[in-house]
């Protein structure tokens, strides 16, 4: 299911303005809501998102060594950056940013993870439901698995378990099984919490434990 860099910048893209315009008519008191991402609310998220839009491979390594090389410092710099103090002038930067091409020096795959990772950080609070491309879902949770937690990824949290799409049937790792729509699947594996109801399997109570536990970093860095 691996696309193209051409597909895959045309997926960020479109999901940077899909988000964007489904923020369009939030009320005021909505974006203090916490999202997903622990730590986070809904307009730091956003804030995250143009940070990540606009930084190069050279702007994050002067970021990353202006934070002493701690991921977590530099990307809280970056909200501090472009978090405006009217929400709306923030998602008016990302509407602005929706069409960059730049990339810290990490694999194309990082920028589909935060598209729809953080996309569902701002979302699900919201009660906003969304559909993203199987191929993107697939690809971001291929890069995840692979990626240990330290980096953003999930790799510690699916030892041992097998994950199984619900709709195709299809399967990675092995273990206990967890099945679950793809979408849940990438989000337990990124670290953020999922209805119970929608993961089954011998595995899930550990994928979930593993999802929210305070012993790995959870929030998300760009390697």
């Amino acid at each position: 299911m691996r696309t193209s860099s051409g597909e895959t910048w045309q997926t960020v893209h479109a999901e940077r303005r899909r988000l964007a315009a489904d923020l369009s008519q939030l009320r005021a008191d909505e974006w203090s809501l916490p999202s997903l991402c622990p730590g986070w609310d809904l307009h730091d998220v956003l804030a995250h998102l143009v940070d990540t839009a606009r930084t190069t491979r050279l702007s994050f390594v002067r970021d990353l060594l202006g934070a002493r090389l701690d991921f977590d410092r530099a990307n809280e710099n970056g909200i501090a950056r472009h978090k405006h103090r009217d929400p709306r002038d923030t998602l008016a930067a990302l509407e602005a940013a929706a069409d960059l091409t730049r990339t810290p020096p990490a694999a194309l795959a990082t920028r589909l993870v935060e598209a729809i990772v953080h996309g569902e950080d701002i979302r699900r609070p919201l009660g906003i439901a969304a559909t993203y491309p199987e191929s993107a879902i697939h690809q971001a949770l291929a890069y995840q698995l692979r990626t240990p937690v330290s980096f953003g990824g999930g790799r510690e949290r699916a030892v041992g378990l097998r994950l199984i799409d619900r709709r195709t049937g299809a399967s990675r790792g092995q273990g206990e099984d967890v099945e679950g729509d793809a979408i849940d699947l990438l989000l337990a594996l990124s670290g953020r919490p999922v209805d119970p109801e929608r993961l089954t399997g011998s595995g899930a109570p550990r994928l979930a434990r593993a999802a929210t536990s305070t012993s790995v970093p959870d929030k998300p860095r760009d390697p």
